[in-house]
């Protein structure tokens, strides 16, 4: 019997660099899960090594495609390199700040797969409240 998809996986073309300099590609996933249907995690490293996740919001990625998004820790904007559609990702700490270029056609059909799974506008239906306030809590749900 087959078990009911409850996530999608996808390895991206990715290039990581500062600002001013992106050119080091890099192995890299985007990841989403029904457990937390309002966000997709960009896996910097993955397979290959442990990763370096960042969790962001996943109507800021599907924005991101089309016009600059975002405020704070992450920023999403289409990119055209080359004549390659890219998509660049801006993430910010107390560190300093990266730039992960990632491929925009490999970011649609990661999206579309994810809007299968839960569409726009339904993640509600998805969160568990139990076991989100049991982890603000500091409790097993």
């Amino acid at each position: 019997m087959n078990q009911p998809l409850t996530s999608v996986r996808c390895t991206v073309d990715a290039r990581v660099g500062t600002p001013q300099h992106v050119s080091t590609p890099v192995p890299a996933q985007l990841h989403y899960d029904l457990t937390d249907p309002c966000a997709v995690r960009l896996s910097l490293g993955a397979p290959l090594t442990s990763p370096v996740d960042w969790v962001f919001a996943r109507d800021l990625l599907t924005e991101g495609l089309r016009l600059p998004a975002g405020v704070g820790d992450v920023l999403v904007s289409p990119l055209i390199t080359d004549h390659t559609r890219r998509v660049r990702i801006t993430l910010r700490s107390a560190a300093g700040a990266a730039v992960v270029d990632v491929d925009a056609a490999e970011t649609e059909e990661f999206l579309r797969q994810s809007f299968a799974l839960v569409p726009p506008g339904a993640e509600s239906a998805h969160i568990d409240l139990d076991r989100a306030v049991a982890e603000v809590m500091g409790r097993s749900a």
